[in-house]
C-alpha cells in the first residue's frame, strides 16, 4: 500500500509490503541515483523487496525527495540519509517491536551505509551494487552490523573484487556477494537477484530474535 511519511523537506512517498505472518524484521530500501531516472519502482528495488518480504519481513520502499510524489528536490548531501531515517521512524512505529534493517540499490545502497554509521538501531544492511567506482563511499567502511553487499560481475561502477578493494573494514564485516554475467541493472539476472537476496534474508533472520 501506498503510505506517507513526514520527512525533513516534506511528505515522502512509500510503498509498503508486509509478510503473510507477523514480521520478523522490518526494512527501508532506498533506488537508484535520483537525476538518473531512480525510483522505489526501479526493477531491482521491486525484486529485492518482494524477496524480503517473502522471506518474512516489512519492506518499505521509498522514494526520496523529489522523485514521484515525494516533495523537495535532489540533495546530494545528505538529504536523501535523512529522507532515509525518516522512513526508518515511520517504519518502526508502523511495526514495532522487531529488528530494523536499511538497504537499498546502487545510489540507494550508498544511503543506506551512510545511515547505518549512525544509527545503532539498523541490524542489517542490504547493499545492491554500491558504486565503489563512481561515487565516493568510504562511508561504508564505518558501517559496524552485518549484512550483505551483493554486486554484479559485469558493472562498471563496481565488483565484488572492487569492494573488497575499496572497502576492506565493510567486506570483513558483511557477506561480499556476486551474480555472474550481471551488470549493474541486473539485466536478465533479477530472479537469480531475488533468490540470492532471500536465501541471505533467510539466513539472517535466524540470527535475529523471536518476536
Amino acid at each position: 500500500m501506498k503510505v506517507c511519511i513526514e520527512g525533513s523537506a516534506g511528505e515522502l512517498e512509500g510503498a509498503l509490503w508486509l509478510p503473510e505472518g507477523p514480521p520478523r524484521a522490518a526494512i527501508v530500501l532506498g533506488h537508484p541515483h535520483p537525476l538518473h531516472g531512480g525510483s522505489m519502482d526501479s526493477s531491482v528495488v521491486f525484486r529485492a523487496g518482494r524477496a524480503l518480504q517473502e522471506a518474512g519481513l516489512a519492506v518499505l520502499r521509498l522514494n526520496y525527495r523529489g522523485v514521484g510524489a515525494s516533495v523537495g528536490t535532489f540533495h546530494g548531501e545528505g538529504g536523501e540519509v535523512d529522507d532515509h531515517r525518516a522512513a526508518l521512524d515511520w517504519l518502526e512505529q508502523e511495526v514495532g517491536g522487531v529488528p530494523l534493517w536499511a538497504g537499498g540499490f546502487s545510489f540507494g545502497a550508498r544511503t543506506a551505509a551512510a545511515l547505518a554509521t549512525h544509527e545503532d538501531r539498523i541490524r542489517q544492511v542490504l547493499l545492491i551494487a554500491l558504486p565503489v567506482l563512481a561515487f565516493p563511499c568510504a562511508v561504508a567502511d564505518d558501517v559496524r552490523c552485518p549484512g550483505l553487499t551483493l554486486m554484479a560481475s559485469e558493472d562498471a561502477f563496481g565488483t565484488a573484487a572492487d569492494v573488497k578493494a575499496a572497502l576492506p573494514v565493510l567486506a570483513s564485516r558483511v557477506e561480499v556477494d556476486e551474480l555472474e554475467g550481471a551488470d549493474h541493472f541486473f539485466s536478465g539476472k533479477l530472479q537469480d537477484l531475488q533468490a540470492r537476496i532471500g536465501d541471505w534474508a533467510q539466513r539472517a533472520l535466524h540470527t535475529e530474535p523471536s518476536p
